[in-house]
């Protein structure tokens, strides 16, 4: 259990999977103009992460590794493309049941639900549980923190673009330029973090 909450940690801090490795960018750098469509897509991709991490380790656990309890092969090359069907076909279930149960959020959300099947942090955290070999546990842990360190970032810098609308940034920098100049310094910011926790336990 500690060593799940280090990984929770590390995931949010030392190894944030946007600042740190870069995954996400593009819907980052779309979405975060200001705080009330960040926060919304924030909280979708913590719990997209963090689903289709777990579903994405039963799947690959359970069925594709050779010798798994539902595998009569070695099914494992398979990952990529299971992954990534496992991702967009839980999105799609997401938008139908959020449309059905609450269409006032799943209009406000609008086009940012479905932005997240493209969101290569989402995969990026399923293949990370695999080259560290996670345990089930921490593979939860990695992707509650993957989710939140990226939902931190994007509010974030939300938070800095609202006040940069009216702060006097100079007309060849203005807009994706000083966005990723503030990227880079949140990136060395967060450098900081650095040696709180060790990012890199295994099973």
């Amino acid at each position: 259990m500690g060593s799940a909450f280090v990984i929770l940690l590390a995931a949010i801090l030392t190894n944030n999977i946007l600042l740190v490795h870069f995954l996400g960018m593009c819907p980052f750098l779309a979405v975060s103009k200001n705080i009330k469509t960040a926060l919304g897509l924030g909280v979708a991709v913590v719990f997209v992460m963090t689903s289709t991490t777990i579903l994405n380790y039963l799947i690959y656990y359970g069925i594709l590794v050779k010798d798994a309890p539902l595998c009569a092969a070695d099914l494992e090359y398979l990952h990529f493309i299971i992954f990534i069907m496992m991702i967009a076909g839980f999105v799609q279930f997401v938008e139908i049941v959020i449309e059905r149960v609450s269409p006032v959020l799943y209009y406000s959300l609008g086009v940012f639900l479905p932005l997240i099947t493209v969101n290569c942090a989402i995969l990026g955290a399923s293949l990370f549980m695999i080259i560290r070999e996670y345990d089930f546990l921490h593979s939860v842990a990695f992707g509650v923190g993957s989710g939140v360190g990226w939902s931190l970032v994007i509010l974030a810098m939300a938070g800095i673009r609202e006040r940069l609308a009216t702060a006097d940034v100079p007309k060849p920098l203005k807009g994706l330029g000083i966005s990723l100049i503030i990227t880079g310094l949140m990136a060395m910011a967060f450098m900081g973090f650095g040696g709180m926790v060790d990012v890199h336990i295994h099973n």
